[in-house]
């Protein structure tokens, strides 16, 4: 009757445990590599990345952000979340999250992060001891990007100029895959047209089609649980769009 039990226990382990390792088996493994900060008069992100958030790059992620040349990705790499925590006594194991936000270089080290995001690597208290190294060991992976509250948001970009230019980014940008690809279709050649990757996280396009546009953006990643595929958002722009305005597509991309 003892063994009967002790089988089981030992059958109802595997089943409960079997779940959890293939959760942790999906996840990404840490890398090692080294990161340095730079400073802002709030210790926050700059409005000047290269991916060409503006505002919006300063204040994501609570300004926990980062510049980087080996994940950037020609743009791609832009709004990616990485997992960061260095090794120090004084660091807390805990690390940070950081959101890609610029492209930048500083010679071994390929996160260049901002003031706060590097201080939040550090335990409490021990901040300052942390900023005085200036560069330091650290561990990173990639994970899902996650914003409560928020779906994908479309923006049309300040320097768009309606019916001659059109400029795109994607803000909120959940989940772990990149957006490689932008077309917006155009009703009156019943065609996709290609929008260019302009610069950073920026599409654009010359002599747009008259709205409501519907745009579709392709999905790929370098993770083997990112599937490749089109997204559709239609009718997301309104006819009489105007510069700088957003537009909320209702997708959040953490589900796709």
């Amino acid at each position: 009757m003892g063994f009967v039990q002790n089988q089981s226990c030992a059958l109802f382990l595997v089943l409960v445990l079997l779940p959890v390792s293939i959760i942790l088996g999906c996840e990404e493994r840490f890398q090692s590599t080294k990161a340095v900060y730079y400073i802002t008069s709030d210790g926050l992100g700059t409005p000047n990345g290269a991916c060409g958030y503006g505002e919006y790059g300063r204040t994501i992620n609570d300004g926990c952000v980062a510049a980087t040349s080996a994940f950037y990705n020609g743009g791609a790499g832009c709004g990616a979340c990485y997992k960061v925590r260095c090794k120090k006594t004084e660091c807390n194991p805990e690390g940070v999250l950081v959101v890609v936000t610029d492209h930048g270089g500083a010679g071994d080290a390929d996160f260049i992060m901002s003031a706060k995001a590097f201080n939040k690597m550090a335990q409490p208290g021990f901040e300052k001891e942390l900023m005085t190294y200036g560069k330091v060991d650290i561990e990173y992976r990639r994970v899902p990007c996650q914003y409560p509250g928020k779906t994908l948001t479309l923006k049309v970009t300040e320097n768009s100029n309606y019916n001659s230019y059109l400029s795109l980014q994607f803000l909120y940008q959940a989940g772990s895959a990149e957006i490689t690809a932008v077309e917006v279709f155009e009703e009156e050649t019943q065609k996709w047209r290609p929008c260019r990757r302009a610069y950073g996280a920026v599409w654009d396009m010359p002599s747009p089609p008259k709205g409501p546009l519907t745009v579709r953006f392709f999905l790929d990643g370098s993770s083997e649980h990112v599937k490749p595929r089109w997204v559709l958002v239609p009718t997301v722009i309104p006819a009489f769009w105007q510069p700088g305005a957003t537009y909320d597509t209702e997708i959040q991309l953490d589900e796709y």
